[in-house]
């Protein structure tokens, strides 16, 4: 008799989610797939990569690439994002996203909002990004793919990935406030997330960005991802959740 054959997608659980959007948050570059409008082939390119408030990608790019027009001509495309480290590349986690692109209309809300979000992610962006043919895109996730490595494969939908509900606007509204007060006056307690909490190494850690789960950290080219103990209700919630992780981190380790 023929062995039954052996799925190798595994059951989506809490720790596969925490990786999904732990890969998405900390990305600053991916691999773009598009369809070619001329031969309806695939294209590959890289593009820098930021999130929105609620998770969802974006990508700033400029209008004489190829991808740009792709996109304006079939919504339909893919992100590939999570970087090798050392050893086997096919051994470091990695997630593909099947997306539809979606162009902001430059002056809109949403737009500035897109924007500020990317460059507080990826800084070096503000050379080019005030130039008129560049375009921020949100890639819609529709599912996902993960691979955590030899394994470990999971399939993901879009409520696995993205936030909803009032406390989305409630933190892009107050999110460049507090990251600049955050910056300007409690560089400590940011040392202490990034070294307690997602132990980091080194020296120069700021806040670059606040979503309902967590907060993304940066020092040079070396990025972080916290998460908070709950995610928040409500913007009022930042402020304490801050300052008892701030406490917590601070606090002497037990002694065995």
């Amino acid at each position: 008799m023929n062995e039954p054959k052996k799925d190798v997608i595994r059951a989506t659980d809490a720790e596969a989610v925490r990786l999904a959007t732990t890969l998405i948050r900390s990305a600053r570059f991916g691999a773009l797939a598009v369809i070619e409008p001329s031969t309806g082939s695939p294209l590959a390119s890289r593009v820098g990569v930021a999130t929105d408030t609620d998770g969802t990608p974006l990508i700033l790019v400029s209008g004489l690439s190829a991808h740009t027009g792709a996109m304006l001509a079939e919504p339909r495309c893919s992100l590939l994002v999570g970087e090798p480290g050392k050893g086997d590349p096919l051994a470091h986690p990695r997630i593909t996203l099947v997306c539809q692109a979606q162009q902001l209309e430059r002056g809109s809300s949403a737009h500035a909002r897109a924007e500020r979000r990317y460059l507080n992610h990826n800084p070096r962006a503000k050379l080019y990004s005030g130039l008129g043919d560049f375009s921020i895109f949100r890639l819609e996730p529709e599912r996902a793919s993960l691979n955590g490595g030899f394994g470990k494969a999971y399939l993901l939908g879009r409520a696995d990935l993205i936030t909803d509900g009032p406390i989305v606007e409630e933190l892009a509204a107050s999110e460049q406030s507090a990251l600049d007060h955050m910056n300007a006056d409690h560089l400590d307690a940011i040392a202490v997330y990034a070294h307690h909490f997602a132990k980091a190494e080194g020296d120069g850690w700021t806040m670059t960005g606040f979503d309902a789960e967590g907060m993304d950290l940066a020092s040079g080219d070396a990025v972080c991802r916290v998460y908070f103990p709950q995610p928040l209700k409500t913007a009022r919630d930042l402020r304490p959740v801050l300052v008892n992780m701030a406490k917590t981190g601070r606090m002497p380790a037990t002694q065995g």
